[in-house]
């Protein structure tokens, strides 16, 4: 039986999600001027940050169908998993400022990446494991909170850290060591947090006659997410097809918005280095304030959810997801970017929840975490596409221009918006009939 849980408690079990999503911070924030540090060619870049996408494309369904038939009376269901991918994040940023090479880079990028998704796909689930429907909207938003709060911590090392840590080390500067020291120390400290302070809920007697019945075995996972797949709820075809829109954007902005700051601002490029560092830092600085703004924004998200619907307020987000987007490239004074991040910061804030409150109202309890690991899949196919496509896209329609990329994003999130208008979830229309 879900227990309803005093809103600290839900804070406790979500802590985890703050050293994980500090990891994603660095990944959005530091390493593609890693890559530029040693010397990456724009269209390069996307298809270097193929890892993150192809290994939530594997990792992360099978991880979740492979926690739903997994019970240990001391560890758990999904705990095991959190620590096990806790573990292998925090080698992987301790390693990656040791690279020498863009290879040795990419390949640790590979390493990272499967350690985050292991940890983070069964969080999702365990939310919804836990909480009753009443608090779930809470739950999710808590964890878009702890986004908010790490990626934050992870931006602002950028600006705060190359005061500090001076000079390079290698061929890399000193402060990027910091940085994901700091990530690797947070990772599994913030997972140990949270497995300390919750309890899984156990099975029930009938549940584990049926773990029992169908154990994990090789191929059980495969079968699971294939099934599942057959079985999946109109509502989730109709959020894959916001998703196509929403997460190719993201990953042009990711890739693009160091570069696009040193252009208006500082008329640079990666090959000054100097002058580019200066760009890197200012958008970990107001990268920095955009997660102030997630993170503050979260629960009241989820308050607007309940009152006006999940699908209502993520159309308003990404609409001013979309206006930071096509301001960015034309702001020349670094201090209005504070500004414009404003509308980035709030769709983040709902990106990292609300879909989730769509989803978990239309999928069985039993298979919440081959459905979230499904969810993630609609996440990285479209980050997949993006970085197959968007070299050529940059280099021969967009000039290579960082500018002209991140206008692109936000044409591409207007589009979601209205995508996510096309969503019909029957408890919504119901709810709006009543009203």
């Amino acid at each position: 039986m879900k227990l309803k849980l005093s809103f600290w408690q839900i804070i406790n079990m979500n802590v985890g999600f703050f050293g994980i999503q500090y990891s994603f911070g660095l990944q959005q924030s530091a390493v593609n001027p890693i890559y530029d540090f040693l010397h990456a060619s724009p269209d390069q870049i996307p298809i270097l940050n193929l890892a993150g996408p192809l290994t939530g494309l594997l990792i992360q369904p099978i991880i979740g169908a492979m926690s739903d038939k997994t019970w240990h009376p001391r560890w758990g269901r999904r705990k095991p998993y959190f620590f096990m991918g806790a573990m292998v994040c925090s080698i992987a940023l301790f390693l990656f400022p040791f690279s020498s090479s863009l290879w040795m880079a990419a390949g640790l990028l590979w390493i990272l990446d499967v350690g985050n998704n292991t940890a983070m796909e069964p969080y999702r689930a365990f939310i919804a494991d836990t909480l009753n429907e009443e608090q779930q909207p809470i739950g999710f938003q808590a964890q878009s909170f702890f986004t908010g709060f790490g990626q934050f911590l992870a931006y602002i090392s950028l600006f705060l850290f190359p005061i500090v840590f001076v000079g390079y080390t290698g061929s890399l500067p000193t402060w990027i060591y910091a940085s994901f020291f700091l990530g690797a120390i947070l990772s599994i400290t913030s997972i140990w947090w949270s497995m300390s302070k919750t309890k899984e809920i156990p099975p029930t007697a009938e549940e584990l006659a049926i773990l029992k019945a169908e154990p994990l075995n090789v191929f059980s996972p495969f079968i699971d997410i294939y099934n599942a797949v057959l079985e999946m709820p109109t509502v989730m075809w109709q959020l894959f097809l916001v998703y196509l829109f929403q997460w190719y954007a993201m990953m042009c902005y990711w890739q693009n918005n160091s570069k696009s700051i040193g252009l208006s601002v500082w008329n640079v490029t990666p090959k000054d280095v100097m002058g580019y560092e200066k760009a890197v830092e200012w958008n970990g600085l107001i990268g920095a304030f955009g997660f102030i703004v997630t993170f503050s924004i979260a629960f009241y998200l989820a308050v607007l959810a309940k009152k006006h619907g999940a699908k209502r307020v993520h159309f308003i987000c990404l609409l001013l997801g979309a206006i930071s987007f096509l301001c960015f490239p034309i702001i020349q004074n670094k201090y209005v970017f504070f500004v414009v991040i404003i509308g980035y910061g709030i769709a983040w804030a709902s990106m990292m929840g609300i879909p989730y409150l769509m989803v978990v109202a239309v999928v069985p309890k039993e298979r919440y975490g081959v459905y979230m690991g499904i969810i993630n899949m609609m996440i990285v196919i479209p980050m997949i596409f993006q970085n197959l496509s968007f070299g050529y896209i940059l280099k021969h329609f967009l000039n290579n221009d960082p500018r002209q990329a991140i206008t692109f994003a936000g044409v591409l999130l207007i589009i979601g918006a209205a995508c996510t208008l096309l969503i019909k979830n029957k408890k919504e229309e119901l709810s709006e009939q009543f009203n």
